[in-house]
């Protein structure tokens, strides 16, 4: 028996934002970033939309992007003096997550970070508190998926955070709050909403629920994410492309993730490259890579009208280029003497991410090494 995990109740479409009021509870804590979704409003509709209904509203802003552990325990610390029944996060990918971590702590302030990192670790939640994701970008999927991605600053490490407790007992995927969503940050989402659901499908978990959910993401980012970038103000390119985020937030919290995240993770943490482009950069070798070990690439290619394993992994180098995603760390701006003193702490921190276990072929030390090196000027390489 195999049990099918996402969020508990999901609301998508335009002005899904209204499913807000149907909830019940008397103060929440809000968790969101700097300033973008004062800008864009979306933090005031989500206080009024409350405050109508008699809550009490406290706000926790200013998350970072890669949100730090002390982040965290500052946010967490906010909540113990405020005591909410509902938690939100409200922002990017950053603030979300930054959200559940708080959660976490929250409900058991005495959890050492070390144990929360450990796979599935993380004791019962929903004792004092429950979870509402409201994304305003359309890449993670976090409001569909059991997990988040913290920062230690001090080790230079991002450390995925993996228990289904983290799942949202609530979902809004309302693609209004993702209009003013700048071109390189859609590029960068919607690259990774793809790397998971390609991830998700070829990793070495087999779920049919979660393939597909995959499919299903990957057939909407094509056919979404370019016109997305270069017509920005369109409701149905950001709403399908936001839909495409939860479905592929579905698919990999089912089966996982692989070395493509892996990678990313720690580009992240000692070069602050945005997460996206992280995925984008290492995904066409990393897909040369698995395909030795694994004939999934030839259903997604089917799946797209292609006739090989080759020519999806082409379309998927093409789909960069036309939503202009660099195609190298050269091109990023980092120097090459920077880049390789990196390598192998890299290499080895992705070893031990828990993403590596589920990688449909087993990876290296030195295999990580090697597609590290080939980022740095875009090479394609085979296995």
């Amino acid at each position: 028996m195999v049990k099918l995990y996402g969020a508990g109740t999901l609301y998508h479409g335009p002005k899904s934002i209204e499913s807000l009021k149907t909830i019940t509870g008397t103060r929440a804590v809000i968790v969101t970033g700097h300033s973008s979704t004062r800008e864009n409003g979306s933090l005031q509709r989500v206080c009024d939309m409350l405050q109508e209904k008699g809550w009490v509203c406290d706000v926790f802003s200013g998350v970072e992007p890669d949100p730090s552990i002390d982040t965290v325990r500052k946010g967490a610390a906010f909540m113990q003096e405020k005591q909410p029944d509902w938690i939100i996060g409200l922002g990017g990918t950053s603030s979300i997550d930054a959200a559940k971590a708080m959660w976490v702590l929250y409900e058991h302030p005495e959890l050492p970070f070390e144990t929360m990192i450990k796979p599935f670790a993380i004791p019962a939640l929903r004792n004092k508190a429950r979870f509402v994701a409201i994304p305003t970008t359309s890449g993670t999927g976090t409001e569909t998926t059991s997990l988040a991605v913290i920062t230690d600053r001090l080790k230079g490490v991002k450390y995925p955070i993996a228990s289904h407790e983290l799942q949202p007992d609530l979902a809004i995927v309302d693609g209004d709050l993702c209009q003013s969503m700048p071109a390189d940050v859609t590029a960068n989402t919607g690259m990774d909403a793809l790397t998971h659901c390609i991830e998700a499908y070829v990793s070495n978990v087999e779920d049919n629920y979660a393939d597909a959910f995959a499919k299903g993401g990957i057939q909407l980012i094509f056919a979404n994410l370019k016109n997305a970038v270069e017509n920005p103000d369109n409701l149905a390119y950001r709403q399908n492309m936001h839909d495409a985020s939860a479905l592929a937030g579905y698919a990999f919290t089912n089966s996982w993730l692989g070395i493509v995240h892996s990678m990313a993770h720690q580009m992240g943490a000692i070069f602050g490259i945005p997460h996206g482009r992280a995925n984008a950069l290492a995904l066409p070798n990393v897909m040369r890579y698995n395909a030795k070990a694994t004939d999934r690439f030839d259903d997604l290619a089917k799946l797209m009208g292609l006739s090989s394993a080759c020519e999806f992994i082409k379309a998927v180098e093409n789909l960069k280029k036309d939503i202009h995603v660099p195609a190298s760390i050269k091109e990023y701006g980092i120097a090459r003497e920077d880049w390789m003193k990196e390598v192998h702490r890299m290499a080895e921190n992705a070893h031990l991410d828990v993403c590596t276990s589920f990688n449909p072929r087993p990876a290296t030390v030195e295999d990580l090494e090697k597609l590290y090196i080939a980022l740095y000027e875009g090479e394609s390489v085979d296995f």
